[in-house]
């Protein structure tokens, strides 16, 4: 075997040596890649069912509805050709979900009411808008929605979130009034206004502005019917204006005197 010979079985073993590897990495990426995108899926598709299923009744609309179940379905076909395995659960989901899309805008919506009377709740119901802002433009991305339907959605999800503020500063300051506490109601229909007042296209928020500074004139007229004095008050402050002034003519005979 001439030294040429061995030379290029020595440089073909490298290039084989090289290549294997090369093989192996791209494998690997391959696998760590899909175990990626099977828990991202695994993930959306979680968070559609539960945007579907937890999302306030008095906020969901059938074609909401409809929308959050498309984008579980194409979540769980994907799934599925990724997995490459019979998976029963996610199938039978798939079937329910299917049924339920055919109804189109005859389905029903069974979300039961979650009224928005605090804090808290608000920002729970805000983080499930924001979650649909994100499922909404993946989809996009993902090209499932076209990008006229994506652009339509964000309005709508923009538009909830005006009706969650309107809902919350609405029961707030009801239930303020029902407390007793004109003040604080005052002040949650005072946040109420401002915040409609500020929205870049006020015009759709028209009525719900006059509705809210009719409520607001109520409870400021209810804070000065509390504050203002009556004819038979006799108390410290009005027996001490009693004194200043009996003391002020005293002063003034004194003077002229």
């Amino acid at each position: 075997m001439t030294p040429l010979i061995i030379t290029l079985l020595v440089v073909a073993g490298i290039v084989l040596l090289i290549a294997i590897g090369y093989l192996n990495h791209v494998a690997e990426a391959r696998k760590v890649e899909r175990a990626r995108t099977l828990v991202e899926l695994n993930d959306r598709l979680r968070r559609c069912s539960e945007l579907s299923e937890t999302f306030p009744g008095q906020l969901m609309t059938p074609a909401l509805k409809l929308l959050l179940l498309r984008l579980e379905l194409n979540v769980i076909k994907r799934l599925v050709a990724l997995e490459r395995r019979n998976n029963p659960a996610v199938q039978e989901r798939a079937t329910e979900l299917e049924a339920l899309l055919a109804q189109g805008d005859n389905i029903q919506v069974n979300n039961p009411p979650s009224p928005i009377q605090t804090e808290a709740k608000a920002k729970d119901v805000r983080f499930l808008l924001e979650a649909m802002h994100g499922q909404v433009t993946r989809a996009a991305h993902d090209g499932f929605l076209q990008a006229a339907e994506a652009k339509h959605w964000v309005r709508e999800i923009r538009n909830l979130l005006v009706l969650l503020h309107i809902e919350f500063f609405n029961n707030l300051g009801q239930q303020a009034l029902n407390q007793q506490q004109p003040g604080q109601a005052r002040l949650a229909f005072e946040r109420g206004v401002q915040y409609l007042k500020n929205q870049a296209e006020p015009a759709p928020w028209k009525t719900h502005l006059q509705a809210m500074e009719r409520q607001l004139a109520r409870a400021n007229a209810m804070v000065l019917d509390t504050i203002a004095p009556t004819e038979d008050d006799n108390n410290e402050l009005t027996e001490g204006l009693k004194v200043v002034e009996a003391d002020a003519e005293w002063k003034k005979k004194a003077i002229y005197d």
